[in-house]
């Protein structure tokens, strides 16, 4: 891949990758506070600011190197998470789940609406390249962040929505994990086992499910 088309893909992915960042840190925040944790919501961290979820290094300058340096192959980046204190919510093991749920839930709310993007800009039209690769570029981007927040190991969403649903026991040994829970991550990625046997086989489902809600309205504008 040249750099020109490098850039062009960059350019595509930004506005996707901002908001689908943006919207899944602020979702969190939302739910703590709905569940009665104000601390994300007193930081200002519920918000659509982007530059209050934004850490330069994990979501701007590592994104970049490992896109240029890898031609595109491989590409990781994170956001500034969302503070919540799970001891002030109402019910701490339930409420924990919905918490956790809310981020990878905005990503796939987000998908659908890229989804409807694409097909009212076709349905008007619209060949622009640019705009209708943003779109699909939105559903994949929100896709992926949201299969890959749920994997089951803390500190990702899904590691936090399965110490919700375990007994006590097994939630307390899967929850001190948590500080190694990135290197663990990480190390499973590069190993291929997160992509191989979680990534691609939850996309495809994911795309399956958005390809049949989102059937009616291409039938309509088909």
């Amino acid at each position: 891949m040249d750099l020109a088309n490098i850039i062009q893909t960059v350019a595509i992915y930004a506005i996707p990758v901002l908001f689908a960042i943006t919207v899944h840190e602020a979702a969190h925040g939302y739910v703590a506070r709905h569940f009665g944790d104000n601390t994300a919501a007193m930081l200002g961290r519920v918000t659509l600011n982007p530059f209050k979820h934004i850490d330069p290094v994990g979501t701007i300058l590592m994104p970049l190197l490992l896109y240029f340096g890898t031609g595109g192959a491989f590409v990781f980046g994170y956001a500034k998470p969302v503070p919540v204190r799970f001891g002030h919510l109402r019910n701490p093991r339930w409420d924990t789940l919905w918490v956790a749920l809310a981020g990878p839930g905005s990503n796939l709310a987000q998908a659908l609406i890229w989804g409807v993007l694409l097909y009212l800009l076709v349905g008007m039209g619209i060949t622009e390249p640019f705009f209708l690769e943003m779109c699909r570029a939105g559903m994949l981007v929100n896709v992926v962040m949201a299969v890959f927040n749920l994997f089951p190991l803390p500190p990702l969403d899904g590691g936090r929505v399965l110490a919700s649903l375990l007994p006590p026991g097994p939630s307390m040994a899967l929850s001190r994990l948590e500080p190694w829970g990135f290197f663990i991550v990480m190390a499973l990625v590069l190993t291929g086992v997160v992509s191989n046997l979680w990534m691609r086989p939850l996309m495809n489902v994911t795309f399956s499910i958005l390809s049949a809600v989102l059937s009616p309205l291409k039938a309509l504008i088909g």
